[in-house]
């Protein structure tokens, strides 16, 4: 048990999905796992495990930001032994190859935040996905012939910006594949415990071009993901 998480010791698999949406959690648990059993609620962060392929698998939702899924990951890290985290998110597109609906696999993630800097690093660390988990990802991607991008991604902690603010053209101009707000943190805090992460966006808009998800289709639209990281979850089974 820690501050953030009731579950007993050894109710979380070894592989664990994190959407940033409690309900999306709840969602994933009813209706791709088998036999989901509800083994965490604080705060409404809700975590279950079941099974795919008769493969266990957990999914826990990690709330927004870096700060918040730096918690859940190092408690789920160093308390449960958890050994893989599948985050499953969404994010906006930067550059024109890449369309709404696309998945990005994060090989990278560079970051405005500070989060990387409590590790006493001696430069700047660059928070990288585990090379066998996104191997793996890859791999079932290809096997459900799901469009997907691979490449550097961009951890934010600012969702909204003042009008001046023109960074995204950058980004762009640097091959930044899309931004979202999680990455980094998981990442950093997978390297420092030894562990493997992965994160894998569904494309909900575009930066550049009109294109956008409804707030519904958010939640729920994002099947090909799901069942991409859950056949990576059954791999590392």
């Amino acid at each position: 048990m820690t501050p953030h998480n009731s579950a007993r010791p050894g109710a979380f698999a070894k592989t664990v999905l994190m959407p940033g949406d409690p309900l999306r959690s709840k969602y994933i648990a009813e209706n791709f796992l088998t036999d989901p059993v509800l083994v965490n609620n604080v705060r409404g962060v809700q975590g279950y495990t079941g099974k795919w392929k008769d493969v266990p698998v957990s999914v826990m939702a990690s709330g927004m930001g870096m700060p918040s899924i730096g918690i859940y990951s190092w408690e789920l890290y160093a308390s449960y032994g958890v050994e893989n985290i599948i985050r499953v998110g969404s994010a906006g597109a930067l550059q024109d190859n890449i369309n709404v609906m696309d998945l990005v696999f994060a090989q990278g993630a560079s970051t405005n935040s500070g989060y990387v800097h409590q590790f006493n690093f001696p430069g700047d660390f660059a928070p990288i996905a585990s090379y066998h988990l996104m191997q793996e990802g890859i791999r079932s991607a290809k096997e459900r012939g799901v469009k997907f991008h691979v490449g550097n991604v961009y951890s934010s902690d600012n969702f909204y910006h003042p009008k001046s603010y023109d960074g995204n053209r950058a980004l762009r101009r640097m091959g930044i594949q899309a931004i979202e707000m999680e990455a980094a943190a998981l990442y950093t805090t997978a390297a420092y415990f030894g562990k493997r992460a992965l994160c894998i966006c569904t494309i909900s808009d575009h930066l550049f071009k009109e294109e956008e998800l409804s707030p519904e289709e958010r939640q729920t639209g994002f099947n090909e993901m799901i069942e991409v990281a859950l056949d990576t979850a059954a791999k590392m089974g």
